[in-house]
């Protein structure tokens, strides 16, 4: 059923038709309440009636409404208006990319809109998106260039189940072969999908390449009478050369569009951004050549090969579409048009040029960089398993790169902010202040890998370096270190003898090293079972190579974080030990100084010997936040306070992103008794991390100190919510709170609360102090705070510190406590 002009659908107003296929009609329209144009996507009443159908239609909604890209088409709304259905998308002015084709694209048109598609595909397959109806007839193009991917009507989330073929679109082909359905435009499918195997990624790049080959030669790679006869020759046949159709095609070219037709998905580009890599490549390669030749006589832009059409238009046939002759070639033609000395004068002209031209750009290629963040790698692998590769190698990079001085690099907790979300590496940039950024992927196959990386001036939004490494997971660590040496290299660094960094083999067992990257990924994640993963696999990887300096200093970080559930007994000289060991093997480990420190500082209460530690690691790498975020923690227990302000304002420029930075900064506030900055750094921090619990455990604490009781309550309820399986921080911090209230018995509760959950696990005796100081009751305090000394509870170092214990600061006993742990009377 057609729609006559002037129909409305809810707010919609048709204007009138442009075009219709197998999964309905589509209409241009006017959008009555935002007063814009917009395409309609109807769907016919017969097919709608059919449940599978429908169900493809709402698929193509969601697949495409979930993605956010300049080259993928916007979709705005799926509706319905009695019994009809439809998709309201953005309206694109242009053509179809088949209809461009037919009135000819030059190489760099060419290489552009391949560009712009590979970077739509690159966005939708990492959102869990195969197309598997990438085709000429999908693509619009506006009369910018600017290119739109369409038509997600056969997309399907990758995991889900097969959905039937389309049987009335005219060039679909619906072949059943065994348990699979065919499904896609029979000239740009697949070998896969002829066979009715699963789709994946590397389909959509197939199909991509299929395109490729149709711009640069105005024909699909495989033509037939039929669509039975066009797959049985995707399966059997390989493509004739593109130099069969089009002149001079640079070999570059010719091998891209070969690997994205391989037969074999494992000889085809792995991702689209691998295939996007090479196309950026070729075209920057290109455009150089172009701006020699053009810099080296006018003449060289003449276009020899253009024809004229009937209309007088000047128009490329199929096989003149692609022109890539050499400057050399066109020098011998002006030899035998001119003069010898105007040849000479010409020739004297273009060498100046050239020189000139090649002197801005060595300048420009040779600028150095100061700064890099080397983003979150993506793991393209199905089996969950191998991200730790991923966040492994992202680390282990950031890690070796942060000991170079000459250059600044994110670290780690503010690039993994950026984990999972569709920002490009410009954007990205530009936010974190770097001059470069490096983003990569890595897919695992059994014990193959392939690691892709590309490397990307921020300034001049320019490719820097891109390489794609297909190595063995026993190549893991020869393979990081020639990355880093490579971004080194492109980033035009002057590296020193003394700057190892690069080259230093912490490990030369692949099986430790692949261990200890395990340990990192479960420490990251901060909770008890991760913690305990970490400290097992770090054992393992001990094990395999006990020479292996960062995996013992992995170990120790692993004792001292608040996310073990171990008395400080157990946990501390287990700690201590393994940061010894690290600092055995390799005295330059910042983090096993820094560690070490913290051990001396919050367990041993050796606060000369933790400071020598803290400014070691200092000393070592300048650049290491947490370094300055822990020598902050013990300058204020020295009673330092601007010092130790300072320092974790460093730690925080070096790392804002980073929650625990954030908030140990509001700790040093309220520890000053400044609440309002305090409350206003910790909400900063929630910004950041919403669900941040050491957050939710001090603001209402200092909520508290201003006497904002109502504030204090809700939000302490809301940490003692967030606390999961140890909320005894906020238990205790809601219990002093009903204390200093007057609400005595609730107090009680909460005291009651701590004692039967310290049956199941370790909980600090301070906590049930901090409840009885706030119930006036300094014996009992002071005897849980006796506890809290024996124990070597950490927070018996803030003792001083803690506003709400002010008010044990008059009785003897409390000047006694502080002097035995080594505090500043």
């Amino acid at each position: 059923m057609t729609l006559s002009i002037g129909t409305r659908l809810g707010r919609y107003e048709i204007r009138r038709k442009i075009g219709e296929g197998g999964m309905g009609e589509v209409y241009q329209a006017t959008d009555n309440d935002l007063n814009r144009t917009v395409a309609l996507k109807i769907l016919p009443a017969h097919i709608a009636s059919q449940q599978n159908r429908l169900q493809r239609f709402v698929l193509e909604a969601k697949a495409a409404s979930a993605l956010n890209h300049p080259h993928i088409l916007t979709i705005y709304e799926i509706g319905a208006v009695g019994d009809l259905r439809f998709i309201a998308t953005e309206f694109v002015e242009g053509e179809t990319l088949q209809q461009r084709i037919k009135s000819g694209l030059n190489l760099g048109q060419i290489l552009e809109i391949a560009i712009q598609i590979a970077g739509a595909l690159s966005a939708a397959h990492a959102a869990g998106i195969v197309h598997r109806d990438v085709k000429s007839e999908n693509i619009m193009v506006r009369t910018d260039g600017y290119a739109k991917l369409l038509d997600f009507g056969l997309a399907k989330l990758i995991e889900p189940e097969t959905l039937d073929g389309d049987p009335d679109a005219p060039t679909r082909a619906q072949v059943h072969t065994g348990p699979g359905v065919v499904m896609g435009t029979a000239n740009y499918m697949s070998p896969e999908q002829a066979k009715g195997m699963t789709a994946d990624a590397r389909t959509d790049l197939w199909s991509l390449g299929a395109v490729l080959y149709e711009m640069v030669t105005g024909q699909v790679p495989f033509v037939a009478n039929t669509a039975t006869e066009t797959l049985a020759l995707i399966l059997q046949k390989e493509p004739p050369p593109l130099t069969r159709y089009a002149d001079e095609v640079p070999p570059e070219l010719e091998r891209i569009v070969a690997k994205a037709l391989s037969k074999d998905r494992e000889d085809r580009y792995q991702s689209a951004k691998d295939l996007l890599i090479d196309l950026r490549n070729l075209k920057r390669k290109l455009e150089v050549s172009a701006e020699i030749e053009r810099t080296a006589s006018p003449e060289l832009n003449t276009n020899e090969s253009s024809r004229t059409s009937n209309d007088g238009a000047t128009a490329a046939t199929p096989a003149q579409r692609v022109t890539t002759a050499s400057g050399s070639e066109h020098v011998v033609s002006i030899f035998k048009q001119h003069k010898l000395a105007t040849l000479v004068v010409a020739l004297v002209l273009a060498s100046a040029l050239i020189a000139i031209f090649a002197y801005s750009r060595s300048r420009k290629s040779n600028a150095t960089f100061d700064s890099i963040a080397v983003l979150p790698f993506e793991t393209l692998s199905s089996d969950q398993d191998s991200e730790y590769l991923a966040y492994g190698l992202t680390e282990s990079l950031i890690y070796r790169l942060s000991q170079l001085p000459s250059l600044k690099v994110s670290p780690t907790s503010t690039v993994f902010s950026f984990k999972g979300k569709k920002a490009d590496a410009i954007s990205v940039g530009k936010e974190l202040g770097v001059s470069a950024v490096l983003s990569g992927r890595i897919v695992q196959r059994g014990d193959n890998l392939t690691i892709s990386a590309e490397l990307v001036d921020v300034n001049d939004n320019r490719l820097l370096w891109g390489e794609q490494y297909d190595r063995k997971m026993s190549d893991l660590l020869v393979t990081q270190r020639e990355i880093a040496k490579e971004i080194v290299e492109n980033l035009k660094l002057k590296v020193s003898v003394d700057d190892r960094a690069l080259a230093t083999r912490y490990t030369d067992n692949q099986e430790a090293y692949q261990l200890y990257l395990r340990g990192r990924f479960h420490w990251n994640k901060r909770t008890n079972e991760g913690v305990n993963k970490a400290i097992d696999y770090y054992n393992q990887a001990i094990e395999k190579d006990p020479t292996f300096a960062l995996a013992y200093a992995g170990l120790a970080d692993a004792y001292v974080v608040p996310g073990i559930q171990m008395p400080p007994k157990e946990a501390m000289p287990k700690a201590r030990t393994a940061a010894t060991r690290a600092l055995e093997l390799n005295e330059s480990l910042a983090e096993a100084h820094t560690t070490l420190g913290r051990v001396l500082a919050a367990y041993d209460w050796d606060w000369a010997g933790a400071e020598k530690e803290y400014k070691r690691a200092i000393e070592l790498n300048p650049r290491y936040a947490p370094a300055h975020q822990w020598y902050g923690g013990y300058l204020q227990c020295m009673n330092r306070p601007e010092e130790a302000i300072k320092e974790r304002l460093v730690a925080e420029d070096m790392d804002p992103l980073s929650p625990i930075i954030n908030f140990e900064l509001g700790m040093a506030y309220y520890f000053q008794r400044d609440y309002d900055r305090a409350i206003d750094q910790f909400k900063k921090t929630l910004e950041l991390d919403p669900d941040f619990p050491p957050v939710h455990q001090f603001l209402p604490a200092a909520y508290e100190q201003k006497g904002m009781y109502d504030e204090a309550f809700a939000a302490f309820k809301k940490a003692v919510s967030l606390s999961g399986r140890d909320p005894q921080h906020a238990v205790a911090g809601l219990g002093h709170l009903y204390a200093v209230t007057g609400r005595k018995s609730e107090a009680q509760e909460q005291i009651n609360e701590l004692k039967q959950f310290s049956q199941e696990r370790y909980v600090r005796s301070a906590y049930i102090a901090l409840i009885y100081a706030g119930l006036g009751d300094k014996d009992q305090a002071f005897a849980w705070l006796e506890k809290g000394f024996e124990e070597r509870t950490y927070q018996m170092t803030n003792i001083k510190l803690e506003p709400r214990f002010d008010v044990l600061h008059s009785d003897p006993r409390f000047s006694d406590l502080v002097r035995r742990i080594g505090l500043p009377q």
